[in-house]
């Protein structure tokens, strides 16, 4: 990864490390997580590092689990941990719960394998779980600005003199934030693009599952893209598909463990008796998503089949990144009732909420920021600020806590 990429995870790792038994870094594969974990353990949180890439550890650590924590000297950095299987976390539990010394086990994984209800069960209050997401657009343009901290403060960026248009968004969403397709040409992206999903379907998946039809996931990627940003109806994809409703829910559960698909819940306040409860799906990489669809950045900037779609998605995965390093712990949803519709909610611990809507175009209407308004009116003290994200020149103020800003307050 270049080395003026400054990820800002960092800081948070450091920090579980400080005062937490086991550090669980997870995340896609190539998107940085050995690279940042290794120069943590060589500077910051000095360990040995093993990878369960190689062979020989990870026969060890799948065949005598016990034996080989056991044997390990501490701290360690253990990469790829999900090669080994759950019972080297059983292993590693019984280690700590031994030696309660913070900073002991530093994981990484490209498949979360906490899904698995006996590990996590096992690991609570002994593991901290830090996300890397791809890069972010402002750990790609080095700045600290954070969106979400932003929004609950009611403080957005003043900005007067962004781009204006698709043209300001439309490169940034097709080439995404995997390090290695930040140095290609945009004629180099697409080998890349499908290596890469080849080795993530083909590897980390059978790691993690015995499910039947695999064979059947690079379709079923597809037509999750092709549904980007919208509601995941899980019986019209398995007709398309063939497949019973139940397989593609737990299948696209899958994408979500190798961080290659992500979800959002409904939020349900209770304001209107027509809430939506249906999750919302997302393709976690925009470069990514632009491959799936076959778009290139003049096809995301003019084509409204896609612009639309590509850019909420690329606004409520950038947001997901910003929460990782955010100081406000909030949850993130969509929100639908009747005819209104926000693209994003987020509620912190206290309930207090802020709201970020997705336009693509320069120019805002009344109609577009209306059912924020409403849920500010409707929660009072509790809504801190919504943001109308838009392809604008600067920060205009709507109203009541309310405000248009460009999207570059993403990484401004």
């Amino acid at each position: 990864m270049p080395s003026n990429f400054i990820r800002h995870s960092r800081a948070p790792i450091l920090e579980a490390l400080a005062d937490t038994r086991v550090v669980y870094v997870m995340g896609a594969r190539q998107v940085g997580k050995s690279t940042l974990t290794g120069e943590i353990a060589t500077s910051e949180h000095l360990a040995d590092v093993l990878s369960l890439d190689n062979r020989a550890a990870r026969d060890a650590a799948s065949s005598d689990p016990e034996g080989f924590v056991a044997g390990l000297s501490r701290p360690v950095l253990l990469d790829e941990i999900q090669r080994a299987g759950p019972d080297l976390l059983l292993a590693i539990k019984g280690a700590v719960d031994a030696d309660q010394t913070p900073g002991q086990f530093l994981l990484t994984g490209s498949a979360n394998v906490l899904t698995n209800r006996k590990v996590q069960d096992a690991l609570t209050g002994r593991i901290e779980i830090i996300t890397l997401w791809p890069l972010s657009q402002s750990e790609i343009e080095g700045s600290t600005g954070n969106i979400v901290d932003s929004l609950f403060a009611a403080a957005p960026p003043q900005i007067s003199d962004a781009p204006v248009g698709r043209g300001a968004f439309a490169d940034r969403l097709a080439a995404g934030g995997y390090p290695e397709v930040l140095k290609r040409s945009s004629s180099r992206r697409a080998n890349w693009f499908e290596n890469y999903l080849r080795t993530t379907l083909d590897r980390d998946l059978r790691d993690i599952s015995d499910a039947q039809k695999l064979g059947e996931m690079p379709r079923l990627l597809k037509l999750l893209a092709g549904r980007a940003a919208n509601l995941l109806n899980s019986s019209e994809v398995g007709k398309r598909l063939q497949l019973e409703h139940k397989t593609v829910r737990s299948y696209t559960t899958l994408l979500e463990t190798v961080f290659l698909v992500k979800t959002l819940p409904a939020w349900r306040p209770s304001i209107g008796a027509r809430e939506s409860t249906t999750r919302k799906v997302y393709i976690v990489d925009s470069g990514l998503l632009a491959h799936l669809l076959g778009a290139d950045p003049k096809r995301l900037g003019e084509d409204e089949r896609v612009t639309g779609m590509a850019l909420e998605n690329f606004v409520a995965m950038e947001v997901m990144k910003h929460l990782e390093w955010a100081s406000t712990d909030a949850g993130l949803f969509h929100y639908r009732t009747g005819n209104d519709e926000i693209d994003l909610v987020l509620e912190d611990r206290s309930g207090a909420i802020a709201c970020i809507e997705v336009k693509a175009a320069a120019t805002v209407r009344e109609r577009d920021w209306r059912p924020m308004a409403k849920i500010r009116d409707a929660r009072g003290e509790d809504f801190r600020a919504g943001f109308l994200i838009h392809a604008g020149a600067q920060t205009v103020p709507l109203g009541d806590r309310l405000w248009a800003v460009p999207i570059s307050a993403l990484w401004t």
